[in-house]
């Protein structure tokens, strides 16, 4: 049953519409009247009589009155009239005609009116409704005009690259912002059968390649652009490496058309273009995820996050929640990192239970009474130490955190019967140089070793999932960059040929979600690891140098970039597999599968005993011993110089 609030709400409208409904009333009538007269012309009364043709008018009309109200004609504004207004316009029409139909088949069996006069009058009224309204928005489009070229020499010229739905909306944007102080003189698009064609008047000069050319023809004209505009929601990021490479080139600067989305407090009708950001730079395709599943896995289930606080923990935080948990058990060591995850997550899910605990994963014996009180379904492990050097440096603490503290953890969930843990990973376990790199394939050996364990299938699952540089985490390269940048330079950078994976914390959380539902599936045997896929590697001296650019800066004149050499445990260029590892493909094209040598649990557990009894001694000779043996393939101080580590041992 309709309410009454309902009804009214297609009465309520601006003191203004009702002018424009006093106007389509008198359209209405004239439209009946004129498809009489274009019908039949002056032997009108033949058909109708005076009383019957004034009869006849007011009810088509006050049917069209009707028809207008309840269809809702009057919210769209005069001003922004378009395809969707001519849509409503349409339906009303219609459905006046057909209704007055209904009418006068009751009223006369529709035998004094020529059948063709209903078709005549939706033609007749469609112009009667829809012309003015086109007519005002052209006459404000060209007063709008008329007020930007009087501004134009407060407008500045830019190209756009890209003629696609973002590039339309952008230009449209702009077009009907009187303040905007941008001015588009010509589009670049990727395709070439784009080029001579027009979008809202403005000409398709060529494509990405010929953007020296479009450029110089464009300064030709008079109007030399002064800035590139990419309006383009999800581009590849070797084109912007591209345009962007050539904007510096022909001395332009580059930006971002807003999305849709980017709203703009206080001036949510002003068009304001954006900086390109350094995920932009780095963008590849998007992986397809099977959201359906990762719901159908986490919601209503018990859920805990270690290291909760962190970069790839919040990141996880914040996406579990949006599956809706039952409830979820966040433990970090930092005060301050779990308030801010926390507070978050109260803002944004207020019904969601909670329980944030300070804990540190090295204490066992408090992870296992936290995990037996949940007792959680799903344990996604991200509590590290990850910092190289920092590590390489602390040796005892990175081992006691990185192998012991998963351990705990992974026993933890063991006991407390969970269905699956995830273990996140790093590339620099591969054939590691450092400690950090070590520390994190002990760990995985461990959860590999447990895993193929499992009796039957039954008992808990274990996913590893490895990755590399996480884009804007703390500590990583893109920050220190940008403070550097922000102090005026040098910028550092350990060597010319340092080479890194790099994915967004968004992304990189995505996939592991995503390896997480593959495994219960069954996609990996037992003791596999996912890997998830990086793109191409990274120059370091190459994103730094971009930066800069990006600063609106020249590399080695405004900012200077300085080379200090490896630091100890770094490697020039990291590995995903290690050499003779298949990488195996699984049903999602971001992920692949490595099977690295599992360990036996009989003979790993005398090695970890040994381990831990030279971190509580503090023997670094007796550390690297035992480290060796865990993972023969490591090699200390095979990175930058000597490692302390190395050196003392």
């Amino acid at each position: 049953m309709i309410s009454k609030q309902a009804i009214l709400q297609h009465f309520v409208f601006p003191r203004r519409g009702w002018l424009v409904f006093g106007h389509d009333l008198v359209a209405a009538a004239l439209s009946f009247i004129l498809a009489l007269y274009l019908r039949v012309g002056d032997t009108i009364y033949f058909y109708f009589s005076l009383p019957d043709l004034i009869i006849a008018t007011a009810v088509f009309t006050v049917i069209a009155a009707g028809v207008f109200l309840l269809t809702g004609l009057y919210k769209g504004i005069w001003r922004y009239a378009s395809i969707p207004d001519l849509m409503a316009i349409a339906r009303a029409a219609t459905l006046t005609i057909v209704a007055f139909l209904v009418v006068l088949f009751v009223w006369t069996r529709l035998e004094p009116m020529p059948r063709s006069v209903p078709l005549i009058n939706w033609f007749v009224l469609m112009a009667l409704l829809g012309g003015p309204r086109f007519l005002y928005r052209i006459r404000k489009d060209r007063r709008l005009e008329r007020r930007q070229a009087a501004e134009a020499g407060h407008r500045i010229p830019v190209l756009v690259v890209g003629s696609g739905s973002e590039a339309e909306l952008f230009i449209r944007g702009i077009k009907g912002d009187a303040k905007c102080v941008y001015d588009v003189v010509g589009i670049v698009a990727e395709k070439q059968k784009r080029v001579g064609q027009r979008l809202h008047g403005v000409p398709v000069l060529g494509v990405v390649d010929d953007l020296p050319r479009v450029v110089e023809a464009v300064k030709a004209s008079g109007m030399p652009p002064e800035r590139l505009v990419l309006a383009k929601d999800k581009p590849d990021g070797a084109l912007v490496r591209r345009l962007l490479d050539s904007a510096t080139a022909l001395g332009l600067t580059m930006a971002r058309a807003p999305r849709v989305t980017d709203f703009r407090a206080g001036h949510p009708d002003r068009v304001e273009v954006r900086p390109i950001a350094v995920e932009d730079l780095l963008c590849r395709p998007q992986t397809p995820l099977d959201r359906d599943a990762m719901r159908a896995l986490i919601t209503g289930r018990r859920v805990a996050v270690t290291g909760a606080g962190g970069s790839i923990g919040s990141e996880l935080v914040r996406q579990l929640a949006g599956f809706k948990p039952a409830e979820m058990l966040l433990i970090e060591q930092s005060e301050f990192n779990l308030y801010t995850t926390e507070g978050e997550l109260r803002s944004r899910h207020p019904g969601l239970r909670t329980a944030p605990v300070i804990a540190d994963v090295r204490n066992r014996d408090r992870l296992q009474r936290l995990f037996l009180d949940l007792r959680p379904e799903l344990v996604f492990h991200a509590a590290a130490l990850k910092h190289v050097p920092l590590v390489e440096a602390n040796p005892f603490e990175g081992i006691a955190t990185n192998v012991f503290g998963s351990i705990n953890v992974a026993d933890a969930a063991v006991a407390a019967g969970a269905g699956t843990m995830v273990m996140v990973s790093t590339d620099k376990a591969i054939n590691p140089t450092s400690i950090m790199g070590a520390s994190k394939r002990i760990a995985e050996r461990y959860c590999q070793a447990l895993d193929m364990r499992r009796d039957g299938g039954q008992g808990t699952r274990f996913v590893t999932v490895r990755f590399g540089n996480v884009l804007g985490s703390t500590g990583s390269v893109v920050p220190l960059f940008q403070r550097q940048l922000a102090n005026g330079g040098p910028i550092t950078v350990t060597h010319p040929d340092m080479r890194r994976y790099f994915m967004t914390v968004r992304e990189a959380v995505e996939l592991i979600l995503e390896a997480s539902v593959l495994a219960q599936d069954g996609v990996a045997s037992a003791g596999k690891i996912f890997v998830l896929d990086m793109g191409e590697p990274v120059r370091i001296v190459e994103l730094a140098r971009q930066m800069i650019r990006l600063a609106g800066l020249t590399p080695d004149v405004d900012v200077n970039i300085r080379f200090i050499g490896l630091r100890p445990g770094e490697k020039l260029f990291e590995e995903l597999f290690n050499p003779g590892e298949d990488a195996v493909p699984t049903d999602n094209p971001g992920l692949r599968l490595a099977a690295p040598q599992p360990a036996d649990l009989g003979t790993f557990l005398p090695y970890l005993e040994q381990l831990a009894a030279a971190c509580d001694a503090a023997d670094a000779e007796g550390l690297v011993a035992v480290i060796r043996r865990l993972v023969p393939e490591y090699q200390d101080g095979a990175g930058a110089g000597a490692s302390p580590l190395a050196a003392s041992a």
